[in-house]
């Protein structure tokens, strides 16, 4: 392989008539590090995660795996695994012959289709019919797929699509245990929740482009921006101290409010010296759906009215 580990993605630009499904998107996806790669519907995941494998071309830019185009690689299974589509497999071969074929067309033994078999827990399936598996299943069948030729570069698309929780657990172990191994791993969700939990680094797409690409804890902690969360009875009384303070002061429940502009300390402080009660203050952390909601407000095509709108 290249001495350029990884994915390279470029100045992405495509155009579908009028739609303009890339803009210059750019990233990399660095080895030992698992990168999420969200984005709203139409941000152009699937389509960049397309022209990396050589499945669709572009107007502008490159995508380089380990250096290379995808259509340069020989037995690109031993380069690059991945996942886009889990309904893929015909549905009357089993999955044995399934992963068997494609280990044929790659050069790999027979052995290596029964290690990845075992590595994602599919054994007692192997050998029915792919169309009678479940979504998990062959979200499984899948990912043996793609670690079929031992790869140094993983990317899949919607991986905890029909885990159960076991399974959920499962890949987010695969997911770290790849990058350990140094490999670099692209995984594409929309589960926010199971991206905070599993990936190092993110990249947000948004209109065509990446409008965010850093590391997890730096985008949440630019989020949590400093605030303070404060629960106390007396909300009115401590918006009072504490604005004429110089803080800002929002009202974010029934007995809490957010304070920014001003340290944990000064706010006890403040409040002791006003004789104003309280139970809690403490720093407010942000959550990785609220970085993603925050970055892709201008990005989002479609946004349906909320409860209350509707009920009007």
């Amino acid at each position: 392989m290249s001495p350029i580990q990884g994915i390279v993605v470029a100045g992405l630009r495509k155009r579908y008539g009028a739609t303009l499904a890339l803009d210059g998107m750019s990233f990399t996806v660095r080895p030992g590090v698992v990168t999420g790669f969200v984005g709203p519907n139409g941000a152009g995941k699937s389509t960049t995660m397309r022209v990396i494998l050589g499945l669709d071309a572009v107007d502008e830019g490159i995508a380089l795996i380990g250096g290379r185009r995808y259509r340069g690689l020989r037995h690109p299974l031993k380069h690059v695994g991945s996942l886009l589509d889990a309904a893929a497999p015909h549905p009357g071969r089993s999955g044995r012959n399934h992963l068997l074929w494609l280990a044929h067309s790659q050069g790999l033994a027979a052995r290596r289709v029964d290690r990845v078999i075992e590595q994602v827990g599919l054994g007692p399936a192997a050998r029915r019919g792919a169309g009678g598996y479940s979504l998990g299943m062959r979200q499984r069948l899948g990912i043996a797929a793609a670690l079929l030729g031992d790869p140094p570069i993983i990317m899949l698309d919607e991986p905890f699509n029909g885990m159960d929780p076991d399974g959920i657990i499962w890949m987010r172990g695969l997911l770290r245990s790849l990058a350990a191994d140094g490999r670099a791993v692209l995984v594409s969700s929309h589960l926010m929740s199971e991206v905070q939990d599993t990936a190092d680094h993110l990249v947000v797409a948004g209109r065509g482009r990446a409008i965010a690409d850093a590391g997890v804890a730096d985008l949440i902690a630019a989020c949590s921006g400093g605030r303070v969360v404060l629960r106390t009875t007396a909300g009115a009384d401590a918006t009072r101290v504490l604005a004429r303070a110089g803080a800002t002061v929002a009202a974010t429940g029934r007995d809490t409010v957010t304070v920014s502009g001003m340290p944990a300390d000064r706010i006890v402080a403040l409040l002791g010296a006003g004789a104003v009660p309280f139970s809690e203050v403490s720093a407010h952390r942000a959550t990785l759906e609220d970085v993603y909601l925050e970055l892709t407000r201008e990005a989002v095509e479609f946004r349906a009215a909320t409860p209350t709108e509707v009920t009007r």
